[in-house]
């Protein structure tokens, strides 16, 4: 699919950076320009995203309007972009979300310009990430948006910026270096079993990974990806970078950037080591089980707004990840759903605590009450995203938790049972934050003179409010989107990848050199055979084991 003669997926990556080329031409003095200039690229970019949610078939090939093309030949490093039903539905939410949180940062005053450019490296690099089908090209993506979020909580945060910003890179680099060091070790292993230097995430899927090296490599990737959903305990991090981060920062972290941390789960640590996934499955759903109940207290006790909202977000992405490692239909279409619903949800919270912040410059909640005779358009759009994220009926969170607690029942009742408690905390926490800064009387004189939202307020409100309620009335058509890809996913997920789950932990710890368990292999399976592609010779390196046959090269 090409727009003007240019291949779409690629003009959503990189039309950004035609605002960032535009905004080096004007003047650090011309702050409404540059406003404007990021506006409208932001907006281009979204609505050349926008025909992909129709373009999009679930019932054609699992990756769609792809796009190859040679970047390091000698590396076996593809310039390799291709969409299914959940990066689709990322993509789309990153685009939406970086234009309104531009519109909503419309009140920046300091060193605008510079401001603007991050937030337009900021999209690029987010939606790199989740349409990179090149391994190397995803690190690279990966590693390009953290800079960029780094600048806007370390120049334009709170009090505590510096801090902030520097645990947020520390504990996503460190991980990361893991993560490399996993992904040179399945290049090594690709070419060792075939020949052929790839960095090809399809290619990968092929690759038969023995044990223990499965186990490393799965906690390796599931490191990087768990710090940035982020699953308890390598949750610390996000309270310090929400609460210093300026609003918008706090909107894209909480909408966009920690869903790369369950879309890695997704795409790379589980279909890649089946096996690890099926061995430590019971470990990650009680990790999540804790995040969503350990979230949730917290929340009761947090005097601050922003800080509230932010360990909510641990308690919501606890679900996500409960759903994705239920590992069957319901459990997985659920969490990827969840993850949608939240960054509309949690995104919307952000805005409206910033709202509030511009006008009193306090996030305490008890410097509030009585807001809603002072503010009632305020004070209805809140309680609507509120509601939303307790996940109540008719609204979009009830879909997503409704299906994460089907899908988590079926394997085990007893984390799901424990896990809907949260429905009821979250409920506790929310509401009692809502009656706090909205219901009695006005005690403090300076909530007296507070001006309701403005039109450019609730325009940017509005959008989040339409899909609460779209996806809550009628989910299908972003359900009938994640089905294909999700089934696709478990497909891959539950084949055998060689080797037997150890019955003991000590065979995890018993590591053996790739050569040697590699010639093992070559020993005991029939040589790769050679199959032709519409994109030239490939070698199959399906070697069996009960893996489904492998599937052809996206068209």
């Amino acid at each position: 699919m090409t727009i003007l003669g240019l291949p779409i997926l690629s003009l959503v990556v990189y039309f950004p950076l035609v605002g960032v080329l535009a905004l080096l031409f004007v003047g650090r003095e011309q702050k409404t320009a540059a406003k404007w200039i990021a506006l409208a690229a932001s907006g281009l970019t979204l609505a050349i995203s926008l025909p992909l949610f129709f373009a999009y078939q679930p019932s054609g090939d699992e990756y769609q309007m792809v796009e190859k093309a040679d970047w390091i030949p000698a590396w076996g490093a593809h310039y390799f972009l291709g969409l299914d039903g959940v990066s689709l539905l990322l993509v789309l939410m990153t685009t939406g979300l970086t234009f309104l949180a531009i519109l909503g940062a419309w009140n920046e005053s300091r060193h605008v310009r510079e401001f603007m450019i991050a937030l337009l490296l900021l999209e690029v690099g987010m939606t790199g990430v989740f349409l990179a089908l090149d391994v190397f090209l995803f690190y690279v993506f990966w590693e390009i948006m953290l800079f960029p979020m780094y600048f806007i909580i370390g120049v334009w945060g709170s009090d505590r910026r510096l801090y902030a910003a520097f645990k947020f890179v520390a504990y996503t680099m460190a991980a990361s270096v893991l993560m490399l060091v996993a992904i040179l070790y399945m290049y090594y292993l690709h070419f060792q079993a075939t020949g052929v230097y790839s960095f090809s995430l399809l290619d990968w899927y092929k690759v038969n990974v023995g044990l223990p090296a499965q186990y490393w490599l799965f906690l390796a990737f599931a490191l990087a990806f768990a710090v940035k959903v982020p699953m308890f305990p390598f949750h610390t991090w996000l309270p310090d970078a929400h609460v210093e981060a300026p609003t918008v920062g706090s909107v894209i972290l909480a909408g966009v950037l920690l869903k790369m941390g369950t879309y890695g789960f997704y795409r790379f640590a589980m279909p890649l080591f089946p096996t690890a996934v099926a061995t430590f499955m019971p470990y990650l759903m009680a990790l999540a089980v804790i995040a969503i109940i350990y979230g949730a207290l917290v929340c009761m006790v947090q005097p601050d707004m922003k800080k509230l909202v932010a360990y909510s977000s641990v308690s919501h992405m606890g679900f996500v990840m409960l759903g994705l490692f239920a590992l069957n239909d319901q459990g997985v279409q659920g969490g990827m759903l969840q993850m949608i619903n939240h960054g509309i949800s949690t995104g919307a919270l952000f805005l409206l605590v910033g709202m509030i912040y511009e006008r009193r410059h306090t996030k305490a909640i008890a410097e509030y009450g009585g807001l809603m005779g002072v503010m009632p358009v305020f004070a209805t759009l809140f309680l609507i995203v509120v509601l939303s994220s307790i996940g109540l009926p008719s609204l979009n969170g009830f879909v997503g938790e409704y299906l994460i607690l089907v899908g988590a029942y079926q394997v085990n009742p007893t984390a799901a049972i424990v896990s809907a408690s949260a429905v009821i905390l979250a409920a506790v926490y929310l509401l009692w934050m809502f009656q706090r800064v909205f219901f009695g009387k006005v005690t403090k004189a300076a909530n007296q003179a507070l001006k309701d939202l403005n039109l450019r307020e609730i325009a940017v409100l509005a959008p989040l409010i339409v899909f609460i309620v779209w996806i809550g009335v009628y989910p299908q058509p972003f359900l009938s989107r994640l089905e294909p890809s999700v089934t696709r996913f478990l497909v891959k997920t539950k084949a055998a990848h060689g080797g037997d789950i150890p019955s003991t932990p000590a065979a995890i710890l018993t590591v053996t050199p790739p050569e040697n368990r590699l010639g093992k292999q070559a020993a005991q399976n029939p040589p790769a055979t050679q199959a032709t592609t519409p994109s030239g010779p490939r070698t199959d390196t399906n070697t069996g084991g009960g893996q489904p046959p492998a599937e052809p090269e996206p068209r």
